[in-house]
């Protein structure tokens, strides 16, 4: 997209100017204080990317550009545009409302509770209700409106929908149709290219049939996404799929791969986990390289004539209430693992995906994820824990901000703690010090920025003195 097209651009939650992120999965544009109120809901509810600093597939941009600019946020705000909510004092947030709480009351509303929504009459059966929807969308994919997909996912048809009669999903016709921006759309709300029909054909057949390379090619890079990613955090590349290679396991570049009789007991239990469990694992894992990544982005993107307050600070993956409780915390758990720890867990998970992909999977019993969890994170805390005191003695809500933010600070410090008493310098200990330097570096350029303005206006004064002298 254009600068001068961009610049005309404002965030879809307060009318700010110039935002530089987007909500992938709700197809709007958001400011910076906006996207940190985002980031606090989870991936669930909003999947945001930075629109400069964050590799983007280019149809996925596309997609989310051209839902943007045909109105996709009147889905979010609906009720909003209705003169009667006017007059009952509803409104959506300005620019100078304060993040909290106004403008987090308001984006909680909008995307976690969906208040704004246009709500269908109520019906007796809600599945008859998402059957009617899903069939809906199943038709839809076949043309270029993309709204109006987005429109009946919001509403709660399934991108995954088998039509019983049709004996297919809707990404097997949006590939058929060669719908590029509807795969987009169906792919980020849960649908799989993997999927077979009633004839055993995948999305990805229907699109090389219909000679839409492009199509087939990336409904090939999304099936492998998750690894893709977790492969790409670790070293910077991603296979070569035109070239029939799926997975890339990366090394340790200083051989420091964690061969300890825990990390080797880890590594069993991960192998005998069945594939559903393991699935979770790994999509946890996926969530919380987004949110490593997206921190670093933040960091690095800051406006520098302010300096990164707690307020934006995302310590852990936020609560998912479909999940268990126990679920839950383990993916809390991620956010403990320091960068050697969690590196060897990553690797971990590619490798076996690559063998349970090729088919030699291991039978094995079904071990909690939370085992693995334990195992391998901080070991050395680990001994010295107390084991009738739980690390999380429950499940963080997202409303209680400042209660996560003095918790993630005790936690980091108990961390730091541990970890500067353990010998060695670890490599979370090198990425930390990575990340406080580039906090410092913010705060430099914001306080060199202040100093060049006093710099400027001493040299006007100076001039204004010289000149009355002179005269």
């Amino acid at each position: 997209m254009s600068k001068r097209l961009r610049s005309s651009e404002v965030c879809a939650d307060c009318s700010g100017p110039d935002p530089s992120w987007a909500s992938v999965n709700r197809g709007t544009f958001i400011c910076d204080e906006c996207c940190s109120v985002h980031r606090s809901l989870g991936r669930h509810i909003s999947q945001v990317r930075h629109l400069k600093h964050t590799p983007w597939p280019p149809t996925l941009l596309q997609m989310v550009e051209t839902l943007y600019n045909n109105g996709a946020n009147s889905i979010w705000e609906h009720s909003l545009l209705d003169p009667a909510s006017i007059m009952s004092g509803r409104r959506k947030a300005n620019p100078q409302d304060k993040v909290h709480p106004n403008k987090a009351d308001f984006i909680r509303a909008k995307y976690q509770m969906l208040a704004f929504v246009h709500r269908l009459p109520c019906r007796d059966d809600d599945s008859v209700t998402a059957k009617d929807l899903s069939k809906q969308l199943h038709s839809s994919v076949r043309t270029g409106n993309l709204e109006t997909c987005l429109r009946l996912l919001s509403l709660g048809a399934q991108a995954n929908f088998f039509h019983p009669e049709k004996g297919n999903t809707p990404l097997h016709v949006a590939s058929k149709a060669g719908q590029i921006l509807q795969a987009e759309l169906l792919a980020v709300y849960g649908a799989d290219p993997g999927t077979q029909d009633s004839s055993g054909k995948t999305p990805v057949d229907y699109a090389r049939q219909g000679g839409h390379h492009e199509l087939a090619e990336r409904l090939v890079e999304i099936q492998y996404e998750l690894t893709d990613r977790l492969a790409f955090y670790l070293c910077g590349r991603k296979p070569d799929h035109k070239n029939g290679q799926h997975f890339i396991i990366p090394q340790m570049a200083d051989s420091s791969l964690d061969l300890s009789e825990l990390a080797k007991a880890a590594k069993k239990k991960l192998q005998s986990l069945s594939n559903h469990l393991f699935e979770e694992l790994a999509m946890d894992v996926y969530d919380e390289v987004d949110r490593r990544e997206t921190d670093a982005v933040w960091l690095a993107t800051q406006n520098h004539s302010a300096l990164v307050t707690e307020t934006t600070v995302v310590p852990f993956l936020p609560v998912n209430p479909e999940y268990s409780s126990t679920r839950n915390q383990g993916r809390q758990k991620l956010a403990r693992f320091n960068a050697h720890e969690f590196a060897t867990l990553v690797i971990d998970i590619l490798s076996d995906a690559k063998r349970r992909q090729q088919g030699s999977s291991l039978s094995g019993s079904k071990d909690n994820v939370e085992l693995i969890l334990k195992t391998i994170n901080n070991q050395h805390s680990i001994e010295s824990q107390d084991n009738d005191q739980p690390d999380y003695d429950s499940v963080a809500s997202d409303e209680d901000t400042d209660l996560e933010t003095t918790a993630s600070k005790a936690n980091r410090q108990k961390s730091l703690d541990s970890d500067l008493s353990d010998g060695p310098v670890t490599v979370q200990e090198f990425m930390e010090v990575k990340n406080a330097l580039v906090a410092s570096e913010a705060k430099i350029q914001q306080l060199m920025k202040v100093n060049n303005n006093l710099s400027d206006e001493l040299r006007i004064m100076q001039k204004k003195l010289l000149g009355k002298d002179a005269n």
